[in-house]
């Protein structure tokens, strides 16, 4: 039997043999089962015996072969329970006690973003679509009901782009990103092209109407500027940027940021990217920015020099896991943000636990590692007020966590 679900959204059951992990399966489910090769805890789900109440149907078709969602077989009560459950389980290994809210829904219209992977087998068959469940190959897909009616067009864009890419039987990773003013995409994997393969991809931009085509990051076609509105400012974003997912789940990050930095005359935006927060926040506050991409910085510096009525915004590019803000350097600011990639932000977390700043705000896309970082600053007279768990990630294992803590 199914006793509970894991922290990637998986069945577990505990057996004579140990902890069995079952996808797809759920809590007071007895199921059959076969064994997973090459992963002993592990097994592929056949059927269910006895369904559990708590059990739904799925929404979308490839649900179940294609990776890319864990849960969309659980009600919502029970979904919206367990991802919460993900932050306070974290809290508690990292033997920490604060309020955590309820878990905000941030789909919103869902993903305005998303990376297909483009395949062509060994009998010249292109498949294009989202990894299967640990496993290599790819599940080839014309429909993702989780993604944004901006995203309109990207599954067939991504396959002409895989098939102008054919002949070279290179693997593909092709990122889709919705903008204000279109469609930009980002095609990386395949290697030095021909001449007659750049036209032939440009001529799949300019059929699919493209905001933009890069290739690696340069430039194939442009009909338009890919821009996006950040509070009063407008982005173009760098080729293969960085965004949150949904722009439900931007919104609602840096709401939750504005309120814990609001009285601020002076805040660090740290692993700022193209700055979702920093923009915002110099609406009303002198805004220092910093992140290790070069091409984020710049843009981020031509939205704010082109935005009315904010306040100075310095921007620098800095490496923080190597040169994080130091103590001396921190003493300026009313409140400090960060908000780091999934590995967190560990060096820049003992500096600010040195510091005097008197309110930090973290922003993470890991629980585990937002944990450690928090025991550090808790370590170092931090109060963890306030834990506020955001899913935009509707149906996988991933959730946000917006903290606030004060000195």
């Amino acid at each position: 039997m199914i006793a509970r679900l894991g922290s990637r959204g998986d069945g577990v059951a505990d057996t004579a043999a140990g902890t069995v992990y079952v996808p797809y399966a759920l809590p007071g489910e007895t199921a059959e089962v076969e064994r997973w090769p090459g992963h002993a805890d592990r097994r592929h789900l056949i059927k269910i015996d006895v369904a559990s109440p708590d059990r739904i149907a799925p929404i979308c078709p490839h649900f179940g072969v294609c990776g890319g969602c864990a849960l969309q077989h659980l009600t919502t009560p029970r979904y919206r329970d367990w991802k919460r459950a993900l932050v306070v389980a974290a809290l508690a290994r990292a033997g920490l006690d604060a309020p955590v809210d309820d878990l905000v829904d941030a789909h919103g219209e869902g993903r305005r973003r998303a990376v297909f992977h483009a395949r062509v087998s060994a009998r010249d068959v292109i498949e294009v679509g989202f990894a299967a469940q640990k496993a290599h190959h790819v599940v080839a897909i014309d429909r993702c009901p989780i993604l944004a009616p901006a995203l309109a067009g990207a599954i067939e864009a991504a396959w002409a782009i895989a098939e102008a890419f054919a002949a070279t039987h290179k693997p593909l990773d092709i990122q889709v990103t919705a903008t204000d003013t279109g469609l930009d995409v980002d095609v990386r994997g395949s290697g030095p092209l021909t001449a007659a393969a750049m036209t032939a991809l440009a001529r799949v931009a300019d059929r699919r109407n493209l905001a933009r085509l890069t290739r690696h990051g340069e430039i194939v076609a442009q009909r338009v500027l890919p821009t996006v509105g950040i509070g009063r400012a407008q982005l173009v974003l760098p080729p293969g940027a960085f965004l949150q997912a949904t722009a439900a789940g931007e919104a609602n990050l840096a709401r939750l940021v504005e309120a814990y930095c609001a009285g601020a005359s002076s805040v660090a935006d740290l692993f700022c990217g193209v700055g979702p927060f920093g923009l915002r926040l110099a609406e009303r506050a002198r805004v220092t920015a910093a992140d290790n991409n070069a091409d984020a910085i710049m843009a981020l510096r031509r939205a704010a020099a082109g935005a009315r009525g904010l306040k100075p915004v310095a921007a620098q590019v800095r490496d923080l896991f190597r040169s994080p803000f130091v103590p001396a350097e921190l003493k300026q600011f009313d409140a400090v943000v960060f908000d780091p990639p999934r590995q967190g932000a560990e060096a820049q977390a003992r500096e600010l636990a040195a510091s005097i700043v008197p309110v930090v705000v973290a922003v993470s896309c890991s629980p585990t590692t937002f944990a450690r970082d928090a025991r550090i600053l808790v370590d170092g007279g931090y109060r963890l007020v306030r834990v506020t768990p955001v899913d935009q990630f509707l149906y996988s294992a991933h959730v946000e966590v917006v903290a606030c803590f004060k000195r």
